[in-house]
């Protein structure tokens, strides 16, 4: 079994599902050992490991300022990583692959919440339409391989996750882990708990600031981020409402699907074969202004937040339908305040 992108917050939280179900026999390569953007990699590695299962978690993944700062990058990567290996899947008699794409493929104004009837019925929203056109081309191809070829290929769309091994990287990270991340450098600034913040960014750089260098370098570059001893700044106006899932959770969805779903439980009778991906999700929402506020309270702050409407909101609303999901027979457990409270927890711990 071939975990690919197993380092990351999706694929980790795949891989320790899977163990705790008693799997074994997994494949496993970092970037460093396997580059999946290289086409003549891939397929040797296919060709000599022959995998008998697939789970695509591998992406070039980010916020809103990342999609906005990357367009070029976001669409070529994942593009290239798709078809190196769906196809090598192909090439290689892959029982069964399962893609993992997101729910950022679903135009700008779709009806809410969001089915997967409504894939492509209107313009996508702006700031991350070269990320959702690459997952539109992944779900794509594994449903036309398998109308061509007979292949077993499931596309699943999470909505927005969070969990252990999260991009807490302020310019690349999705906006959960962001906030809890300035919280908890704002609160370390008023409470004037130095050493906390030179160990936070000695973990984690920006942009390549450590807590090695000078006290007036730091702090220019937390301002950069809207991080102050007083508040916090936060991106858009704090109104668009945003779906969580917890990465365990849609781990342990994925493993699921995995284990009970093909590809032909999914084909519409009757009807020309679209739509066959699944959504992963809650079906619940929340504003960015209540995760604020969860947050706040999680961490200990007490500080004020400034959102800057000056700069992009996203879509106002992105909740999934999780009907389809629903009726196979895997439901969500854990909430956001739950996750929130746990991810915290995790965050202080590494």
């Amino acid at each position: 079994m071939f975990v690919a992108g197993h380092l990351g917050l999706v694929g980790s939280a795949i891989m320790r599902n899977l163990q705790g179900k008693g799997y074994t026999n997994f494949l496993t390569r970092s970037s460093k050992e396997l580059n999946l953007l290289d086409q003549k990699a891939v397929f040797e590695f296919f060709k000599k490991e022959k995998p008998e299962y697939v789970f695509l978690a591998a992406a070039k993944v980010g916020g809103i300022i990342a999609n906005t700062m990357f367009r070029g990058q976001f669409i070529y990567e994942n593009l290239q990583i798709q078809n190196n290996v769906i196809h090598a899947s192909y090439l290689n008699d892959v029982k069964k692959l399962l893609f993992l794409g997101s729910t950022c493929i679903y135009p700008g104004e779709a009806p809410q919440p969001m089915p997967e009837g409504c894939l492509l019925t209107s313009p996508l929203e702006y700031t991350n339409e070269p990320y959702a056109i690459a997952k539109i081309a992944g779900m794509k191809m594994c449903e036309s391989y398998n109308i061509q070829y007979g292949t077993n290929y499931i596309a699943v769309m999470p909505s927005n996750l969070y969990g252990p091994n999260d991009n807490f990287d302020l310019e690349k990270s999705h906006v959960l882990p962001a906030i809890l991340r300035k919280v908890h450098l704002a609160k370390s600034l008023m409470k004037g708990y130095w050493d906390d913040i030179c160990d936070d960014l000695n973990k984690w750089p920006i942009e390549g600031v450590t807590g090695n260098d000078k006290q007036d370098v730091i702090m220019e570059k937390l301002r950069k981020y809207g991080i102050t001893k007083d508040s916090v700044e936060i991106w858009g106006s704090g109104k668009p409402l945003r779906e969580f899932l917890w990465s365990e959770e849609m781990a342990d969805a994925c493993v699921f699907i995995m284990e009970n779903v093909d590809f032909v439980d999914l084909m519409p009778v009757g009807k020309e074969v679209r739509n066959t991906h699944i959504n992963i999700g809650t079906g619940k929402e929340i504003s960015i202004m209540e995760l604020t506020n969860i947050i706040a309270q999680e961490v200990g702050y007490e500080g004020k937040f400034k959102f800057n409407t000056e700069k992009p909101n996203g879509t106002m609303q992105k909740v999934t339908n999780v009907n389809k999901l629903h009726r196979l027979g895997w439901h969500h457990k854990i909430d956001v305040t739950q996750g929130v409270e746990k991810l915290y927890r995790w965050y202080l711990k590494h």
